[in-house]
């Protein structure tokens, strides 16, 4: 297991690597971070003073290294929109993403699951084929719509829930949540089901196909030919062997929840980083862009480390042997 996990992480450095130079590529050669902080009325000893405060006036390779060992140490820079630390701001903003991403996730997981394996089931049902067509609707509208509709049915039309924003939220230390109270939970409503829609039509698709393919294989057949029960060959035997795919398409669908969350917040107005991303690009602020890209790279590279680990523990196949075990 420790050297699966060493062999994952070797694999995980040139990608980080490779994350590291875009992110500093944007910091190097992207807009004028000199005349954007000083603005439109600035002599040429002011800029030149920035420069050498801000280390710009350096050779190329001197600054990627010295970037590279500032974001180890996460240190990104100064927000050239706001003037604070860029790592103060993300920590700020990093709770509410964090908490929007994993809430849309396990709603999709906890729906879409189970109605895939109904529909795999019976697939002739009346409720499968409505559950079909209503995939289809979360697969192609795009998300911004549906935020919109939502909002327009939930909050403008019946006023049931909040339209933007966070609602109270509880300090526990560093770390801000709305689970521990009602405006919060509210809030949280409608951007969940926003963010975790395509995610749950998608997981659902892919259940219900994969429940398809596995019902007709010759060992449900053997097993239907032993007499073993009905929920014994969905649930202990069918369901079993789809969840590798499901899996994988769960743990990179939530690090696209977690790096595509922009639209979602920018609609709700939800003080996420992605909403902080949204404003960045407005403003031109390169190191909160940086910081973004960098944080994206390291949450697919963790993702992508725990689905091997999930497939480990769910496959025997994908075991290590051990010396002197036979198969």
């Amino acid at each position: 297991m420790i050297v699966f996990i060493l062999a994952r992480l070797l694999q995980a450095i040139p990608v980080l690597i490779a994350v590291g130079v875009i992110a500093f590529a944007m910091f190097r050669y992207v807009g004028d971070p000199i005349g954007a902080m000083l603005g439109q009325d600035y002599s040429d000893a002011h800029r030149a003073e920035l420069m050498h405060k801000l280390g710009l006036d350096q050779p190329a390779y001197v600054q990627f290294f010295r970037f590279l060992w500032n974001a180890l140490h996460g240190n990104f820079g100064i927000s050239y929109r706001v003037g604070e630390p860029v790592a103060t701001l993300f920590a700020q903003r990093l709770p509410a993403t964090l908490e929007l991403a994993i809430t849309a996730t396990v709603l999709a997981v906890l729906v879409a699951i189970p109605a895939g394996v109904y529909a795999g089931i019976w697939p002739r049902s009346w409720v499968s084929r409505a559950l079909m067509v209503g995939s289809l609707l979360g697969v192609s509208l795009p998300t911004f719509l549906i935020g919109v509709l939502l909002i327009l049915a939930f909050s403008v039309q019946l006023g049931w829930l909040p339209s933007f924003g966070r609602g109270h939220v509880v300090h526990l230390g560093f770390w801000t949540t709305g689970f521990l109270t009602l405006s919060g939970l509210r809030a949280l409503v409608l951007p969940a089901i926003t963010l975790g829609m395509f995610e749950l039509t998608l997981i659902m698709r892919l259940v219900r196909a994969e429940m398809l393919e596995v019902l007709r294989s010759d060992y449900i057949k053997f097993a239907r030919a032993r007499g073993l029960r009905a929920r014994t060959i969905y649930f202990g035997h069918a369901l079993k062997n789809t969840l590798v795919p499901v899996i994988t398409i769960i743990g990179l669908q939530l690090g696209g929840v977690v790096a595509y969350s922009v639209v979602t917040e920018t609609v709700f107005q939800w003080p996420g980083v992605g909403l902080l991303f949204i404003q960045s690009v407005a403003a031109a602020d390169i190191p909160v862009m940086a910081a973004y890209l960098l944080l994206v790279g390291v949450v697919f590279v963790t993702i992508n480390l725990v689905v091997d680990l999930l497939y480990y523990a769910v496959d025997p196949r994908l075991r290590v042997e051990r010396p002197g075990h036979g198969r």
